[in-house]
C-alpha cells in the first residue's frame, strides 16, 4: 500500500492517488473577489491530473464549483477564465507604480467603482436608492441587481452537463422565511443558474432568489464553508477532501481601524474551519473506540440498535483533507472580497495555483491515512514543509 511505503508515495502520480479513494472532492468557501485563489488551485489539480468527482461550495465559490461541474474537463479552465476575465475585466488605473502604498490606493479606488458601478456580468446598482423605493417594489430590498450573473452563467456553463450524474454538485443557501441552511444538490434536484445565483445572493447587497415560491439568500451568513455537509454525507465512502478558504481564523492583532474591519471579516466568514475538522477527527475516533468495545462482548448480549451501530460503524472510509487557505497581503484591505480589478484577479489566481503545487509537491499527504481515526487533516500554512 502506498500509505505504508513513504518512499512509493512520494513516486507515484496524483492520479495513481486519487485512484484510492472513492470519491475526491473540492470544497469552496465564500469570498467575492478572493474567489480566483479557488480557480488557481482547480488548475494546479487538473495539471496533475486529479479531476474532483464531487464539488460544493458557498457564494462565489458555488458559482466557481458550478463553473467547473458545468464544463466538460477539456473546457473547465477556459470557462473559468472566461468568468473571471469577464467580471474583472474593468481597466482602473493605466498604470500602478510599485510598492504597497500606491496599490492599496488603487484597490480603494477599485473596490469604490465597485460600489458606484457593479460589476461586468455580476451585478449592476439600483437606481433609484432602495431607501427611495415603495415597500414591497422589487428594488426595495437590495442596493444591487444581479440580472447580469444569470445571463453570465448561462454563456460558462453547460447545465446539461452539469446535471448528467457524472460528477456531484451541492451548493448552500439559505431560506429567507425559516432561517434553515439548504444545500440544492444534483443528487436530490436539478440545479439552474437560480440556485447559483441563490448561494451568492448576500443581503443587502444583491435581492433573494425565488425557487419553487421559497426565497433564498448567500449561504454565507449562515455557514461559509459546506465541509460539514460533504463529511456527514455516505461516511462509509473514503474521500479526499481539497477544502479551500478564502478567510483565514488566523491572523495579528489590528492596529488600526481598517486592520479592524479586515480582521473582523476574516473571523466571521472563516466558519471555523479547523474546529470542524478537528470535531470531525474525534468523532470518528470515539465512533471507531465504541465499535471496537461493541465487537469484544458476545453476540448475544447485544442489543438490535448494538448491532446496528457495529453495521454502520464498520462501513466507515478513511477521509484525507488538505486545507488551503488564502493568506491576505499587507495592502489589502477590509474591501478585498469587493476589490475585483483583474490585477487582483490575475494575483489570487496565481497565489492558489503556487500554494496547490506545494501542496502537491509532498505526495505523502494525499495518500489514505492508516491512523486509528481514519482521519487525516493537513494544512500548507499550518505546517510549512520543507
Amino acid at each position: 500500500m502506498l500509505e505504508r511505503n513513504p518512499q512509493k508515495a512520494a513516486r507515484a502520480t496524483l492520479e495513481e492517488i486519487s485512484a484510492l479513494y472513492d470519491r475526491v472532492a473540492l470544497v469552496f468557501q465564500g469570498g467575492g473577489a478572493l474567489g480566483a485563489y479557488q480557480a488557481g488551485v482547480y488548475q494546479a489539480l487538473a495539471d496533475a491530473g486529479c479531476e474532483p468527482t464531487w464539488l460544493s461550495g458557498v457564494s462565489i465559490g458555488a458559482v466557481n464549483a458550478s463553473i467547473i461541474a458545468g464544463n466538460e474537463p477539456r473546457h473547465r479552465l477556459h470557462r473559468l477564465e472566461q468568468f473571471w476575465q469577464k467580471i474583472s475585466g474593468r481597466k482602473i488605473w493605466a498604470y500602478t507604480p510599485e510598492g504597497d502604498m500606491f496599490r492599496d490606493i488603487r484597490n480603494r479606488t477599485s473596490s469604490w467603482m465597485t460600489m458606484t458601478q457593479g460589476q461586468p456580468g455580476f451585478f449592476k446598482p439600483r437606481f433609484p436608492n432602495p431607501w427611495l423605493q415603495p415597500q414591497g417594489a422589487e428594488g426595495a430590498t437590495s442596493f444591487y441587481d444581479s440580472a447580469e450573473l444569470k445571463e453570465t452563467l448561462e454563456e460558462v456553463i453547460d447545465f446539461d452537463v452539469l446535471n448528467d450524474g457524472n460528477k456531484r454538485l451541492s451548493v448552500g443557501a439559505v431560506n429567507v422565511r425559516t432561517g434553515n441552511f439548504v444545500y440544492f444538490d444534483t443528487d436530490n434536484v436539478r440545479i439552474g443558474p437560480e440556485h447559483i445565483m441563490a448561494s451568492g445572493a448576500l443581503p443587502p447587497a444583491l435581492p433573494a432568489v425565488r425557487i419553487e415560491g421559497e426565497y433564498y439568500w448567500d449561504g454565507g451568513i449562515v455557514s461559509n464553508t459546506p465541509l460539514q455537509y460533504l463529511l456527514d454525507q455516505e461516511e462509509e465512502r473514503s474521500s479526499l477532501v481539497f477544502q479551500v478558504d478564502l478567510f483565514s481564523a488566523r491572523g495579528t492583532l489590528p492596529r488600526s481601524m481598517p486592520e479592524v474591519l479586515s480582521r473582523h471579516k476574516d473571523i466571521m466568514y472563516s466558519s471555523r474551519t479547523r474546529q470542524n475538522t478537528t470535531n470531525f477527527e474525534r468523532l470518528r475516533g470515539l465512533k471507531l473506540h465504541l465499535l471496537d468495545a461493541l465487537k469484544r462482548l458476545p453476540k448475544d448480549l447485544l442489543t438490535k440498535e448494538e448491532e446496528a451501530l457495529i453495521q454502520d460503524y464498520s462501513k466507515a472510509g478513511f477521509v484525507n483533507i488538505v486545507h488551503l487557505i488564502y493568506q491576505h497581503k499587507n495592502y489589502e484591505g477590509h474591501a478585498k472580497d469587493y476589490e475585483f480589478s483583474g490585477t487582483s484577479m490575475r494575483e489570487h489566481w496565481e497565489a492558489g495555483l503556487e500554494d496547490t503545487q506545494r501542496t502537491l509537491r509532498h505526495r505523502q499527504w494525499l495518500v489514505p491515512p492508516a491512523g486509528a481515526s481514519g482521519v487525516a487533516v493537513h494544512d500548507l500554512h499550518r505546517e510549512d514543509p520543507t
